[in-house]
């Protein structure tokens, strides 16, 4: 064969492998929620299954399929003096802005409650027979004692831009001051690999921020990201399944058979790829930079912008490139 075999890595594919890892998955947890704590161990956590679909009934009989999936979800299963602690941990990985971001951690946390809820049920009627129960148990398919397990999620958010939507409910409504105290709020956990100031003890996890940091760079040229990024990975010796799921989540082809070449050349070659992807990533930016300001007349904007590379940065966040 006169040509070489690509295959091509979705960027989703790639960052849920790394997150498989429960060493790096705990890490990352404990960086988000206690502040680089060890209160979560990799043995503690299990896989659990992504899929969050559920069938609800509405009130005329008829079924209804309600389909939803996780990026990737774990139990933390720990054994206390009482029994045992369950807690369900889900990571989002999100590489553009979602404007209604909270509303949809919230639905993903719902059809986990929900399934629980339906779970619940069928082992509560296939009980009856056994039990007695009150009429407002046998109402709620659930007795008065019964708990689910909690559900923490937490996004990952690995665009160039600083995040600029909703954080929370309350930032997506707009609710007269009087009533603010009485709606519901749902907060959403979010992490910004570009900048985040996490403190990590895992060694792939500050490698994996650090380049993200260099890539998403966008104060400086895609060559001087690309040879910062080399000169950390040699002088780290970061891990492969970091450079692959760094290259992954900044949406950069790879081509995978170069991953098989002396350590050397692949950093090199891995980071031409990334290189290649921003710049062709760039050029779009400004085809569309000119075409928008065309349409408007602004031709002047047009000429100093291909001069003065600071003035082209605020153009692109003018028109949201």
């Amino acid at each position: 064969m006169s040509g070489r075999q690509k295959d091509s890595l979705p960027p989703d594919i790639v960052v849920k492998n790394y997150w498989s890892n429960n060493e790096v998955f705990s890490d990352l947890v404990n960086a988000v929620l206690f502040r680089g704590e060890q209160v979560i161990h990799p043995e503690e956590l299990m896989d659990r299954d992504t899929d969050n679909s559920v069938v609800k009934e509405r009130n005329d009989g008829v079924l209804n399929s309600v389909k939803g999936s996780r990026d990737s979800i774990k139990i933390h299963k720990r054994t206390t003096v009482h029994g045992e602690e369950l807690v369900l941990l889900g990571l989002e990985n999100q590489e553009r802005i979602h404007y209604a971001m909270p509303l949809r951690v919230m639905g993903y946390d719902h059809g986990i409650y929900q399934k629980q809820y339906n779970d619940n049920v069928k082992k509560f009627r296939a009980s009856l027979k056994r039990d007695s129960v009150s009429d407002d148990e046998f109402l709620s398919g659930m007795r008065r004692t019964d708990r689910f397990v909690p559900v923490v999620t937490v996004v990952v958010y690995y665009g160039e831009k600083p995040w600029d939507g909703a954080k929370t409910l309350h930032e997506m409504l707009d609710i007269p001051e009087s009533m603010k105290r009485y709606v519901n709020d749902y907060r959403m956990i979010l992490v910004e690999a570009r900048e985040n100031g996490l403190e990590f003890h895992n060694k792939n996890n500050r490698d994996f921020f650090h380049l993200l940091e260099i890539i998403l760079d966008t104060g400086i040229s895609k060559k001087v990201a690309k040879e910062k990024a080399i000169r950390y990975c040699r002088e780290n010796q970061t891990d492969r399944d970091v450079i692959i799921a760094a290259a992954g989540v900044t949406d950069t082809k790879l081509d995978y058979n170069l991953l098989v070449k002396k350590e050397g050349d692949t950093m090199c070659t891995l980071f031409e790829e990334i290189a290649k992807e921003g710049e062709a990533r760039g050029e779009t930016k400004v085809n569309t930079l000119i075409t928008k300001l065309s349409e408007l007349g602004r031709i002047d904007d047009i000429i100093r912008s291909a001069a003065d590379s600071v003035y082209q940065q605020e153009l692109f966040r003018e028109f949201g490139l």
